[in-house]
C-alpha cells in the first residue's frame, strides 16, 4: 500500500475528528464504521480516571476526546520522574494522565502528525494547566525525539494506522532508553485480512484495514529489537479484529 496515500487518508480522518471536538461536539472511538471496535470502559485507566475526576483535574470534555482502544497506562506502571512518550497523542488525554503519574520531576512528550489534533491537544493542555507535557508535530516513522531518551513509550490505537509498522517499531526502539519499556494498546486481526479490505482507505483510517495478526505484530516487535514481549487480549468468537496490549522492554 502507498505510504503517502494511507498517511493522507488517516491524517484527514483524524483532522475531522479534531475539528469536531474543537467545535464542541463528540466523536466516537476509531470512527463510525467497521473500526468502531473499542470498549468505552477500556478507553482510559479506570482507577486513574476516578481519582483525577474526584479532584476535578481532568474535565469531562477532555475525557471525551479519547479515540483510543485500550489502557496502556495501566500496564506501563509510570513512575515519578520518568520521561514518557505517547505515539499518536491525539487530543492528549493519555499524556495528561501520564503527566500526573510522572509528577513535576518527570516529562511527557506527545507526537502526532495532524495539526488539528496538535491544536486540540494544546488547548486541552491549557485547560488542565500542566507544564510537564509538550506536543510535537512529527511522524511515527521519523520521531522528533533523541536516541535513547525516554523511559516509557505508550501508544493507544495508532500503530495499526501506519503503513510501515516495521519502521515505526524501529523508531520506538531507537528513542527508548536501555531497560526502558513500551506498552502498545492496539487493534489486531484474528487472521490476515482480505486484500480488498486492506486496500480500502476508509477502513484503514478506521483502525481496520491496517490491522495485522497478533503473531505478526509480535514478530515485528522482535525484529525491531524488543525483548520480553507479553500480550494481553483475546478475540471473541465473531471478532474480525480486536484490541490487544503489547508489553516489551529494550
Amino acid at each position: 500500500m502507498p505510504v503517502i496515500e494511507i498517511r493522507d487518508q488517516v491524517r484527514e480522518h483524524y483532522a475531522e475528528h479534531a475539528r469536531t471536538f474543537l467545535q464542541g461536539s463528540a466523536a466516537s472511538c476509531c470512527g463510525n464504521g467497521p473500526g468502531s471496535c473499542c470498549s468505552t470502559e477500556d478507553t482510559i485507566p479506570v482507577q486513574a480516571l476516578t481519582a483525577l475526576h474526584a479532584k476535578n483535574e481532568i474535565p469531562g470534555d477532555i475525557v471525551q476526546t479519547s479515540l483510543g482502544c485500550g489502557t496502556p497506562l495501566e500496564l506501563a506502571a509510570v513512575q515519578p520522574g520518568e520521561i514518557v512518550l505517547d505515539l499518536g497523542s491525539g487530543g492528549g488525554l493519555d499524556c495528561f494522565f501520564a503527566a500526573r503519574f510522572v509528577g513535576p520531576t518527570g516529562h511527557v512528550i506527545g507526537v502526532d502528525m495532524t495539526p488539528e489534533m496538535l491544536k486540540l491537544a494544546n488547548e486541552n493542555k491549557q485547560k488542565v494547566g500542566l507544564s510537564n507535557v509538550e506536543f510535537r508535530h512529527g511522524y511515527l516513522e521519523a520521531l522528533p525525539v533523541d536516541d535513547a531518551s525516554v523511559d516509557v513509550i505508550i501508544s493507544n490505537c495508532v500503530i495499526n494506522l501506519a503503513a510501515d509498522k516495521d519502521v515505526v517499531l524501529r523508531e520506538a526502539y531507537r528513542v527508548l532508553k536501555p531497560n526502558g519499556r513500551v506498552v502498545f494498546s492496539d487493534i489486531v486481526a484474528r487472521s490476515a485480512l482480505p486484500q480488498g479490505l486492506r486496500k480500502n482507505m476508509e477502513a484503514w483510517a478506521e483502525c481496520v484495514g491496517g490491522a495485522i495478526p497478533r503473531q505478526e505484530y509480535e514478530e515485528k516487535m522482535q525484529r525491531a529489537g524488543f525483548q520480553n514481549i507479553r500480550v494481553a487480549g483475546e478475540p471473541q468468537p465473531d471478532d474480525l479484529i480486536y484490541s490487544a496490549k503489547f508489553q516489551a522492554t529494550k
